[in-house]
């Protein structure tokens, strides 16, 4: 089974883009931003750093197409958690009953 080289370099460059993606992250909640861009702004820098991570280090850039099938399909399955969460969510009712 042939594996491939990763160059320390890549690993040192992802681990200083986390590093920014960290700091954005703290600067951005500093901020006040108006509406809920705080969240918006939070819930992307914190995909790309995951996206990041899973990509490079646990490999999956390098690996086979059933890899990605099975990384896909894990999202997949997390997009239909989320809906039926969210669709829960959001049709109870808020208001107490007399």
């Amino acid at each position: 089974m042939s594996e491939h080289i990763v160059p320390v370099k890549v690993y040192v460059v992802i681990f200083l883009a986390l590093l920014v993606g960290t700091s954005l992250t703290v600067l951005a909640a500093f901020q006040d931003f108006p509406w809920q861009f705080n969240t918006i702004i939070a819930l992307t820098i914190a995909s790309v750093k995951a996206t990041l991570v899973v990509l490079y280090f646990m490999h999956v850039r390098y690996s086979s197409r059933l890899i990605w099938v099975i990384v896909a399909s894990a999202l997949f399955w997390l997009c239909i958690m989320f809906a039926l969460t969210f669709s829960d969510y959001l049709t109870r009712d808020w208001f107490p009953q007399p």
